[in-house]
């Protein structure tokens, strides 16, 4: 929740950044407090891999109980939703094949406003809001939602909360103005109070964890301790989950607006050496995935797959204890079909419609990593209209502006949004995109290739098109296709491409595709996705590019090449442009990227990295007249590949750079100056 988030810019930045240390704090001189480093609980967040989150907006879902209701609020639902609300849908949530529940803020805000009804500036923090319910109802919602094997999370907003703040039962009391607070505080009492806030919903309720609002707010060096203090209260509580006696899991995930990651790393998973959160939601991998089967909000899309590979490639840049959560909508972003229309790409009446939900939805079930799915998605809801409305002064009266639209009213089957209303029954194309997207949550819950497998891309002619990775945990593996294009293809790879030698199995038809020839033929239509399970896996694996090698082989490849005097055919001088560490995204031309030209129309430059990190790129005049990347857009180490043309927004490739070292970017331009090939190879 932030009321200025519509204003940020939604660029998506590939570039590593350094990570902030965990110990500042005060007046951002000299630390008052020494925040105390602690590590990631691996067993904790291994276990939340496998989460698969139902988002509600408490006040905008739901009317189940008339005596708790707001009746004011921003965006366009009824503003009547309450606990109760929550209550009546478990089944219907748990029959989505999601596991966990997360709703916004519940704590009383003494509501007498619009902002209160979001929950995100309480008064109270050990209070329930009386215009969403009761304590008892918020235990039965945790108990009744742990008797059907689903988490519940809770919304913590300790960076800014309403002043006056209610102490907590042991007396303490946020020190500090009101947004944001003061962080730790001369005698540290905003610490020790929100330490209190989030073991006290765990002890009190059996919560399962918190989402974390605006997590920059507050300190990286004190998430660590909080999430400390979540982790022992949840040690100390129990519940019955599917006939075992277990803990609370203790999950914390970070929300930082961030389409970069440089500020999620920054300010959310802190250093490797004292970690901060050790989940946050995966912003830049939610925009690639608009941009590639809509638009953002800001109605930039157009992307293709290599795309998606650009975003999981940026990951490299966390630290090792971070797990990302992946996401494509939530209560401050445009639903994806207002998205769709925003970009005038599909309507509710059209097919496509439907077809790039299930594309999107796929992609993220087949995410490494918890993900969360917000309420009214698997129905494809979308507000009327809206893509056609003009932003003006009046939006917030009408409940239109960007940042609350999608808090409309929740529509679950079987159920009236609100008291007295209809009953809500889904229509055809409703119904077939739920029933789907429920297809995929049981198929991911039955895999933990899916949500914990390590991927490797599978590189094929129609890569720029058909998103293809190999996902694999211990003897689950899993080919995963998906058609971001309207067009069928036929994919041909070899079994070692793959790392298999037998059947495949289509997991969601039971068809098989044998191999034949040592490969195989893989039919795939528009916006289509494919789950193939490897039926007899090789023990190496997919085997693409140079043997697994970085070292390359021919002109590219030579590290030592001697310069020829002037600039070749192409008549300029050309860098590597980027969002590498001092590329300034794209922006810089600096001597360390510079080509040289070494005759034979080949440019070639060595580079030092000196760690392991990841980035988009051009080869690029300083004018950019000329502009050139890899035809598939992602380079693949130590392998000779197409270049091509690549002007305009979002033609960049992506590489990893897997391990430091020196390493030879070169391309061959072509005579016509149109293209040519390409090659990154380690120097021996």
């Amino acid at each position: 929740m932030n009321w200025s988030k519509s204003a940020i810019s939604m660029a998506v930045v590939f570039g590593l950044s350094a990570c902030g240390g965990g110990d500042s704090g005060g007046d951002g001189g000299t630390p008052d407090y020494e925040y105390q480093a602690y590590a990631c609980d691996a067993e904790i967040y291994e276990k939340a891999k496998e989460l698969r989150i139902y988002q509600v907006m408490t006040e905008a879902f739901i009317d189940g109980d008339s005596n708790h209701d707001y009746n004011d609020g921003y965006g366009t639902s009824h503003h009547k939703g309450d606990l109760q609300g929550i209550i009546d849908s478990l089944d219907y949530i748990q029959s989505l094949g999601m596991n966990a529940v997360w709703m916004t803020p519940i704590f009383d805000s003494e509501g007498d406003s619009k902002l209160d009804a979001t929950g995100y500036f309480t008064r109270n923090y050990f209070a329930i809001d009386p215009n969403f319910g009761t304590i008892e109802q918020a235990r039965t919602l945790v108990n009744e939602a742990h008797a059907r094997g689903m988490y519940v999370i809770f919304d913590g907003v300790f960076g800014h909360h309403k002043g006056n703040v209610t102490p907590s039962p042991n007396g303490l009391t946020p020190s500090g103005s009101d947004n944001p607070v003061s962080y730790p505080g001369t005698d540290n009492d905003t610490l020790e109070f929100y330490k209190e806030v989030a073991s006290y919903w765990v002890t009190e309720l059996g919560i399962d964890g918190w989402r974390l609002d605006q997590a920059y707010q507050v300190p990286v060096g004190a998430w660590g301790e909080i999430r400390k203090a979540v982790e022992d209260a949840s040690k100390a509580t129990t519940y019955t989950m599917n006939g075992e006696t277990v803990n609370p899991l203790a999950y914390m995930v970070a929300e930082i607006w961030d389409g970069g990651g440089s500020q999620i790393r920054d300010d959310g998973y802190g250093p490797e050496t004292a970690p901060g959160l050790c989940s946050a939601f995966d912003f830049p991998m939610r925009y690639s995935i608009t941009q590639t089967y809509a638009v953002e909000e800001s109605g930039s899309g157009g992307r293709d797959a290599t795309n998606l590979n650009a975003a999981f490639n940026a990951q490299i840049a966390n630290p090792s204890h971070a797990v990302p959560n992946g996401f494509i909508g939530n209560h401050d972003l445009l639903r994806f079909g207002d998205l769709l229309q925003r970009g005038d790409i599909a309507e509710p009446s059209d097919q496509e419609y439907w077809d790039r939900h299930k594309a999107a939805y796929a992609f993220l079930s087949a995410y490494s990593g918890p993900i969360t799915l917000y309420y009214g998605e698997e129905i494809g809801d979308e507000v009327p209209d809206f893509a056609d409305q003009v932003s003006n002064t009046t939006c917030a009266d009408l409940g239109l502006c960007d940042d609350h639209v999608a808090r409309n009213s929740g529509q679950v089957e079987g159920l009236a949004s609100e008291q007295g209303g209809s009953v809500f029954n889904a229509n055809a194309n409703q119904a077939d995109l739920r029933d789907y997207i429920s297809s995929l949550m049981t198929l991911r819950a039955a895999n933990p290739a899916l949500y914990k497998g390590e991927r490797v891309a599978i590189n094929h002619d129609d890569a720029a098109n058909v998103f293809f990775d190999h996902k694999q945990f211990e003897d689950n593996t899993i080919l995963f296709l998906n058609n971001t294009s309207g067009n069928s293809y036929t994919i041909t790879v070899t079994g070692d491409d793959v790392g298999s030698d037998g059947q495949l199995r289509n997991m969601l038809n039971n068809e098989t595709i044998d191999i034949a020839s040592g490969g195989y033929t893989i039919e795939i239509d528009g916006f289509e996705s494919l789950f193939l399970e490897v039926m007899s896996a090789t023990a190496d694996g997919p085997q693409q590019g140079n043997g697994g090698s970085l070292v390359g082989t021919g002109p590219l490849a030579d590290c030592n090449a001697p310069d020829v005097a002037g600039n070749g055919p192409l008549d300029k001088e050309m860098w590597i442009r980027g969002n590498y560490s001092g590329g300034d995204g794209f922006m810089a031309t600096p001597d360390s990227h510079k080509f040289t030209y070494k005759g034979d129309n080949i440019y070639q430059v060595v580079v030092n990295e000196t760690a392991t990190t990841s980035f988009g790129f051009k080869f690029a005049a300083s004018d950019w007249s000329s502009e050139f990347a890899s035809s598939t857009g992602v380079a693949v180490i130590a392998t000779e590949q197409a270049m091509s043309i690549a002007a305009g927004e979002g033609t960049e490739s992506s590489v990893v750079i897997p391990e430091a070292g020196e390493y030879v970017y070169s391309f061959e331009i072509n005579d016509a100056l149109t293209g040519g090939t390409m090659m990154i190879s380690k120097c021996e």
